[in-house]
């Protein structure tokens, strides 16, 4: 069963390889005679006097590479950037932080006034690239209320990481409590013209939840945010100063659709859902899978989502009861941390599906495209239906390191993590199961 595992992980690095963005940017957007073309969407550079970027998340580096690759070089660039790892070719005039992920830091604090220092400067000369991945939401932050401190920031983080919100609901709370989020850095630069491109890791038609949509109308309301607060209990776990400002009679309304922020704004989707999908489904077709793709698990908790896809696997296989087929996943899966383990979501949901699978001719991946998983080092984790026997051998006892949040450790000993170092990109999870007659 271990060249199930090896197939497995060509099927996940070879979508990897398929999804560098800054071609996909080369291929999406022209510049010629100093008009730059998108969608159907253009713009002469030579109408403004300054262009900026601000570029935020996950693949921050590789679009802020990417545009400067395709823009004049006659056009002066100047900007912010704040990514999870620190630039391999820093640009001049560009500022760069290092922000924190799931929870910021110092360095998102930051990032946050440097972006809304330089949005405040522009004026209706100004033309204004968002560059935007996933990750956003935590790697620049800045609270409405200015007597908040980063550790309010950060303890109202920690309560929406664990209170068992969905990333939906999550975002409502985040963009109503910053100053970033929900429309409000378009709000900050009201006159400028502002080009959004986005790699995402949300689902087709939420972009509004890409980085807690900082630069589209929010749609979620001030009667969500109080509902998800009471339903959850969150207001006990918030820090006394939040509490102090919710008292008050706060959070504001975000901005929404008809705002003048948004008169001269335009959104534009490079990666997104389908564009994770697709190679991964040729690659896996391409090594003799009977092969289907499924996007139904978005959001389930781990243990629902390992239980559907197998059953899933199962019948993919019955179907096909003499080949080799496989089901292809993406999405990001809900596993409450309950533990001081190591992991995230993918080495929770492969764990999750170790007693399941044990004995089986059945491989589970699941790994994140962006290269990281949780506080983990690693994107994500493999299994085969040897792997709970290997592992009890060890003496590792997979319901303990569930428990832990620890299946990054479970699967470190076993050698069957998934280590890719940040990838410079970030559309969704991705879960590859394969079963063989």
């Amino acid at each position: 069963m271990a060249d199930l595992k090896q197939l497995a992980r060509r099927i996940f690095h070879e979508t990897l390889a398929a999804i560098d963005v800054p071609a996909v940017m080369n291929r999406n957007l022209r510049c010629e005679a100093g008009v730059l073309s998108l969608d159907k969407f253009a713009v002469d550079l030579a109408a403004f006097s300054r262009v900026c970027v601000v570029a935020i998340g996950k693949a921050a580096h590789a679009m802020v590479d990417g545009l400067a690759g395709i823009l004049p070089p006659t056009v002066p660039l100047q900007g912010v950037v704040c990514a999870p790892v620190a630039p391999a070719k820093p640009l001049a005039d560009f500022r760069y932080f290092v922000g924190g992920h799931p929870t910021p830091n110092a360095e998102s604090w930051r990032a946050a006034q440097s972006i809304v220092a330089l949005l405040l400067g522009t004026d209706e000369h100004t033309l204004i690239f968002f560059l935007l991945s996933g990750g956003g939401s935590a790697l620049v932050e800045l609270p409405l209320d200015s007597l908040q401190t980063l550790n309010d920031v950060q303890q109202l983080y920690r309560a929406l990481v664990t209170c068992g919100a969905s990333i939906d609901e999550i975002n409502t709370i985040r963009k109503h409590l910053s100053a970033v989020k929900g429309g409000r850095l378009a709000a900050a630069a009201s006159a400028a013209t502002k080009i959004t491109l986005a790699v995402s890791d949300v689902p087709a038609g939420k972009e509004s939840a890409l980085a807690s949509g900082p630069t589209v109308p929010d749609p979620t309301t001030i009667s969500d945010f109080h509902r998800i607060v009471t339903e959850f209990r969150l207001s006990e776990k918030f820090s006394p100063a939040l509490q102090r400002w919710l008292a008050a009679g706060n959070p504001p309304e975000t901005p929404k659709p008809g705002d003048p922020a948004f008169a001269n704004a335009h959104f534009s989707l490079l990666l997104g859902v389908d564009d994770l999908f697709h190679p991964a489904h040729r690659a896996a077709e391409a090594r003799g899978c009977i092969t289907c793709c499924d996007n139904t698990t978005d959001d389930w908790p781990v243990e629902r989502a390992a239980e559907n896809l197998l059953a899933q696997l199962d019948d993919l296989r019955q179907t096909h009861p003499n080949q080799r087929v496989a089901l292809i996943a993406d999405g990001e899966l809900s596993s409450p941390v309950t533990g001081t383990g190591l992991g995230g979501r993918n080495s929770a949901f492969v764990l999750a599906c170790v007693e399941k699978i044990a004995g089986r001719r059945i491989t589970v991946l699941s790994a994140g495209t962006d290269g990281m998983d949780g506080n983990s080092p690693a994107a994500g984790v493999v299994a085969d239906g040897d792997s709970l026997a290997r592992a009890k051998a060890l003496g590792l006892d997979p319901a303990a390191a569930f428990r832990n949040s620890d299946a990054y450790t479970f699967f470190a000993r076993l050698d069957d993590a998934i280590v890719t170092g940040p990838t410079g990109t970030n559309l969704r999870d991705l879960r590859v199961l394969i079963a063989e007659p």
